[in-house]
């Protein structure tokens, strides 16, 4: 087994199935943008924080819940966010 074929298969383990994760992300991220202030209220940083936060939680639903490190990335994308906010 190659190396990045390794690390497929140890992440389809952590994460589930690709493409299911795939289809789970792609639909909050439609529900996300489909409201007018994604593009008119949110800033860049908002936006990415929320699409970032969109696949952690795919991930969460579809692979292991408790993996930390999934947990740990959500509140650290939202921490970047608010720190933004706080330094205004």
């Amino acid at each position: 087994m190659t190396e990045i074929q390794t690390v497929l298969s140890e992440r389809g383990l952590r994460y589930g199935n690709f493409l299911r994760q795939s289809q789970i992300t792609a639909d909050l991220k439609g529900i996300m943008r489909a409201y007018v202030a994604w593009d008119d209220v949110l800033a860049p940083d908002q936006r990415e924080a929320l699409e970032m936060i969109a696949v952690k939680i795919a991930r969460i639903l579809n692979g292991d819940p408790n993996y930390a490190d999934n947990w740990r990335d959500i509140e650290g994308y939202a921490r970047l966010v608010a720190n933004r906010l706080e330094e205004k």
